[in-house]
């Protein structure tokens, strides 16, 4: 491929609900374009960006792919995103990356979840966009009603530049708004004029009216011969349009069918014609140097530096680091700075990648997109820049992770195999997360819903052959104590030879900090208790609240007081203080009211406002305390709630469900609760079942 300038660049992000059709139209635009000579389907298992083995075996993307093609002397580098809210990781690391993007919506399933949170990514990160209506072969399609749901939802912006013509329920070409010009299909990205069928004038004189309505607004001679009734040319139509879309107050809407590849030419002229050039965005950084800001600006004369937005880990291919070069022209023997590792990399050779296909480019102009393979200190979210100009850039933010299970290994010996495969699979995904629980003798997954950890456990045996099983994670309960207790404990032994005698007496009740698991202290006069075994008492104490007497958890909150007891001048030992002290917390702790403490998590769950009831009764089910609630912009509330740690199993699908997708949580840990009576005697009767 060949090397193209910054302002021949185009930096596209495909957006949309899960199945609305952005990667058959990544297809349909490689085949338009000349980059590819045949067409996969998703069906067939044989696209250029579904080519990990589990996106062919579920048909949806999971990952983001790199795709650029080719189209009128420009290169559109496109970023075909999933569509599923599991990986929504994969969708923050495209848009970090993009210029623009395309919201693919179907024309059989209209304007869903997918399509209002790929709107809201763009109002987040200020990406001019464009809408895409796919399935328009489709008999029961609708081109009108999406547009009437979109103008419903997002006001006047809308501005839809095409129009189907359809006929017996298939497109076979389309109307140009712009031009006021039908157009019918003759071959792959070849069409030729024909008359405007009747049945298309009453919504074209609607879209027309709109789209010089929003001309009209860009200039005050404009609005002056539009209210003159004057004729805008196409020229001026187009560059008022291109205006608009760059600043957000238009968004053109096109169609076509992908499977046809109808539709797809017009989609990859408007993306070279209306989307702005890096050259038109800015880019900031901080100089370490000189802690100055670094006006990058995606300007080639600049000292170079770039971003690292994704890495993919491929165990056939090796690693890839995609980058956005944010200044300067990156060349193959550059050596770049990693100022996040404080290491020095060798770039070695430079690729533009297809799907998982490295194609090798003599250089990288600021504004592009490629990869590098095997940079050794180099991770997602890190820059890479001269030496002399270190340079660092805000690393994108990430979801969080909530949703966790407990992981096995299948295989016993598999454990270090499996923490090897976990590292290289959270490199690549941002938003995947092992953790060692040590507390609880358990690992643990974290993903963004169950199908992503479900997924991850299937990667891992089919890229790495290790099997891991996901099970319920054991919640961290502690234990402590209501009451006082006093308690005589003898430990006492002999058996020939060298005997063992200790002997204390203990109050046992609560200290009133259940930060600490327990506080000692002595109150022993005439050393009935030599000074000397105090350790082993104090030993014996650690190694008590270790594991509770009640079900097996962490003891807080305990004060344990020696006062007094007896010693044997030649069998009494360290040891056997040790043991006594032992025997004496069993008994002491199950004698002052022992009580299991569960672990309370602050919740913020976002909805819109029609589901508000529905979630805070769903909380209450779950023993949640709702505190309180509070509006948000685009119709939406913050419920605040104190819920149990157990209460969250399982939360991230039934708030999906409820809400239609349309829900967002996040918890923090913040405080320990007296569980309820009937929750701990389940929790102590199943500890005691899982003993036996």
């Amino acid at each position: 491929m060949k090397v193209y300038r910054t302002d021949e660049i185009r930096n596209v992000v495909l957006l949309g609900h899960g199945g609305s059709g952005k990667t058959s139209l990544a297809e349909a635009m490689a085949y338009v374009s000349g980059a590819t000579n045949r067409m996969g389907k998703i069906s067939d298992a044989n696209t250029i960006s579904d080519f990990d083995k589990e996106e062919q075996k579920r048909k949806f993307s999971i990952s983001t792919t790199l795709l650029p093609v080719e189209w009128e002397k420009a290169k559109i580098n496109v970023l075909d995103t999933p569509g599923y809210f599991d990986f929504v990781g994969e969708v923050e690391e495209a848009v970090s990356a993009a210029d623009a993007a395309v919201i693919v919506v179907s024309g059989k399933a209209g304007v869903q979840v997918g399509t209002e949170k790929a709107w809201q990514m763009c109002d987040k990160y200020n990406l001019p966009r464009m809408v895409y209506v796919t399935e328009m072969d489709v008999d029961d399609a609708s081109f009108r009603e999406v547009v009437q749901e979109l103008t419903d939802r997002y006001g006047k912006v809308i501005a839809p530049h095409f129009q189907p013509i359809r006929e017996n329920e298939k497109l076979v070409g389309y109307v140009n708004v712009i031009k006021n010009a039908g157009r019918r299909y003759t071959g792959i990205g070849e069409r030729e004029e024909c008359e405007i069928p009747d049945y298309c004038k009453p919504n074209l004189e609607i879209y027309r009216e709109k789209l010089l309505e929003a001309v009209a607004e860009t200039s005050d001679e404009f609005m002056e011969r539009y209210f003159a009734g004057e004729e805008f040319s196409v020229e001026e139509i187009r560059a008022a349009m291109r205006t608009e879309v760059m600043d957000g107050s238009i968004v053109p809407v096109s169609m076509g069918s992908n499977i046809q590849a109808q539709g797809v030419a017009n989609l990859l002229s408007d993306i070279v014609r209306f989307f702005p050039s890096p050259a038109n965005r800015e880019c900031a950084g901080i100089n370490r140097k000189t802690n100055e800001i670094f006006e990058a600006n995606y300007e080639f004369s600049k000292a170079k530096s770039a971003y690292v937005f994704k890495t993919m880990v491929d165990p056939f291919i090796g690693k890839y680091s995609f980058l956005k070069v944010c200044s300067g022209v990156l060349k193959g023997e550059d050596v770049l700075y990693n100022a996040d590792s404080d290491t020095e990399e060798k770039l070695g050779k430079i690729y533009t990648m297809v799907g998982n296909k490295p194609v090798e480019v003599t250089e990288m102009f600021a504004g592009d997109i490629g990869a590098i393979a095997k940079l050794s200190s180099t991770k997602t979210g890190d820059t890479l820049s001269a030496k002399g100009t270190p340079v660092l850039y805000g690393r994108t933010e990430y979801s969080k992770p909530y949703t966790y299970m407990k992981y096995i290994c299948k295989n016993k010996g598999d454990e270090d195999k499996v923490s090897q495969a976990l590292q290289k699979m959270m490199a690549e995904d941002v938003t995947l997360k092992a953790v060692n629980d040590s507390e609880n003798r358990q690992t643990l997954l974290y993903g963004m819903g169950d199908q992503h950890l479900d997924i991850a456990a299937s990667k891992l045996a089919a890229r790495y052959k290790c099997e891991i099983s996901l099970d319920t994670p054991k919640v961290a309960f502690r234990e402590t104590i209501k009451k006082k207790s006093d308690v005589d404990t003898k430990y006492k032994k002999q058996s020939g030879g060298h005997g063992q005698y200790g002997h204390v007496k203990m109050t046992f009740e609560p200290s009133g900090d259940l930060e600490t698991p327990f506080v000692f202290a002595e109150t022993v006069v005439g050393g009935a208790v030599p000074k000397n075994y105090f350790p082993a008492v104090e030993k014996g104490l650690q190694d008590s609240v270790v594991k509770g007497p009640l079900a097996g958890y962490p003891v807080v909150g305990v004060k344990a007081t020696l006062y007094d007891g007896s010693y044997h001048p030649v069998d009494s030992s360290e040891m056997a203080f040790k043991t006594a002290t032992v025997q004496a917390f069993k008994k002491g702790f199950m004698e002052a009211a022992p009580v299991l403490l569960e672990p309370i998590a602050s919740l913020k769950v976002t909805v819109p406002d029609d589901y508000t009831g529905d979630v805070m009764g769903d909380l209450n089910k779950r023993r949640g305390r709702v505190l309180g609630m509070n509006p948000i912009a685009g119709g939406r509330q913050v419920i605040e709630a104190d819920i149990p740690m157990t209460g969250l199993f399982g939360y991230c699908t039934v708030l999906r469900s409820m809400t239609g997708g349309r829900g967002t949580y996040e918890y923090e840990f913040s405080r320990y609760e007296q569980a309820p009576s009937d929750i701990q005697e389940a929790e102590v009767a199943k500890r005691a079942a899982e003993s036996d």
